[in-house]
């Protein structure tokens, strides 16, 4: 009987052992996870849930590394903005941001670049044929000129401007090239009701930050995107 109850605490005791080598190894996997969220939170902003600027240029980059000519980039530019917030208040306005970002996530798709660059301005970098791109940008286009419905009740009604660059139809894959030419296009279209595809000519279009001169955003240099 000694030797069994003997037996069974040199069992316990590794058991005692085990778990308390596992203790640190155990916190350390917990503090991995806590630091993995918050950069994972440093990199997406807090009201879309859509990448920033940073994440947004890095990402983008590796998809048009990677896919080259089948890629679009996308600038999305809320129409009447403003006049939401004016309106229905800044918390309606907040809404329709964070509504309009689900929508690009649901257009684009999980392996999009899909970002906020500021205030009402979206970008999108994903893969997408040329045979298909006129589609899929009027179906852009209607998702994001559907009402936004608020939690109390109200309807507010929306719409978007969108321009996209391809780099067949740019001759670049440089996405500062490529955003500036969708910038452009997206301006041409304003308040149309349709996306405009670039031509290269809008490539030749004067820049700051990968954006056209001259549009609210741009009166200081900085990084390009």
């Amino acid at each position: 009987m000694d030797s069994v109850l003997r037996a069974q605490a040199r069992i316990r005791q590794r058991a005692l052992l085990l778990t308390t080598a596992a203790l640190p190894v155990t916190g350390w996997a917990v503090h991995a996870v806590a630091l993995h969220k918050q950069l994972a939170a440093t990199r997406k902003d807090p009201l879309t849930g859509l990448l920033r600027r940073d994440a947004y240029t890095a990402r983008a980059r590796r998809l048009l590394a990677r896919h080259g000519d089948d890629v679009a980039v996308v600038m999305v530019d809320a129409d009447h903005f403003k006049q939401i917030n004016d309106t229905a208040g800044h918390p309606a306005g907040d809404a329709v941001l964070s509504a309009f970002g689900a929508r690009l996530t649901a257009w684009a798709g999980p392996r999009a670049s899909v970002g906020r660059l500021g205030g009402d301005e979206f970008a999108v970098v994903l893969e997408l044929p040329a045979a298909r791109l006129e589609q899929r940008l009027g179906q852009l286009v209607r998702m994001l000129h559907t009402p936004v419905v608020l939690e109390d009740g109200r309807t507010v009604d929306v719409a978007a401007s969108v321009g996209a660059a391809t780099p067949a139809a740019v001759g670049s894959r440089d996405l500062s090239m490529l955003q500036r030419a969708a910038d452009t296009a997206l301006y041409d279209g304003k308040h149309t009701g349709r996306a405009v595809v670039a031509s290269p000519a809008y490539a030749t279009v004067p820049s700051i930050n990968g954006r056209r001169a001259g549009r609210p955003g741009t009166a200081v240099w900085g990084r390009a995107a």
